[in-house]
């Protein structure tokens, strides 16, 4: 019985009903953030291939081919790649190195050294930059043994 009376007296005044303390700003403060911030942090950069695998055909051993990707930001922040990934380093790639603006078309060059390959070859490399999104390209050609 004590202890009921002491429950009753400590919570008679709820501090969020009577438009006092610190419980009257956290649900305003709350509502801030998700408005004002949120939106802020989702906007990305967003990249997008107009085509992302190239057949090279036949081509002869020791020849270095190469082909052209173009791609766009569709995200509505500057676009920066900053590496690629591939699985040997027959393969290389030249990307723009200054920030591709929201909207604007670009192109990248994977360029593929055949000295040491034969027959079929399929190499993908990632492309690795700031879009929320992740990209690759292909490039696939036969590799022609020497007669």
């Amino acid at each position: 019985m004590f202890q009921n009376n002491l429950n009753i007296k400590f919570f008679k005044k709820n501090p969020s009903t009577t438009g006092g303390g610190i419980f009257y700003f956290i649900p305003f403060v709350i509502f801030i953030f998700l408005m004002y911030l949120t939106p802020a942090l989702q906007a990305q950069a967003k990249i997008k291939f107009i085509e992302t695998k190239k057949d090279l055909g036949k081509v002869k051993k020791g020849d270095v081919v190469s082909a052209d990707y173009e791609f766009t930001n569709e995200g509505d922040q500057p676009l920066i790649i900053t590496n690629y990934e591939v699985e040997c380093s027959c393969t290389t790639v030249d990307f723009p190195k200054q920030p591709i603006a929201p909207g604007q078309t670009n192109k990248l060059t994977v360029k593929f050294d055949t000295k040491s390959a034969y027959d079929r070859q399929d190499r993908k490399v990632v492309i690795i930059s700031n879009a929320k999104n992740s990209a690759s390209v292909r490039i696939k050609c036969f590799v022609q043994k020497p007669k």
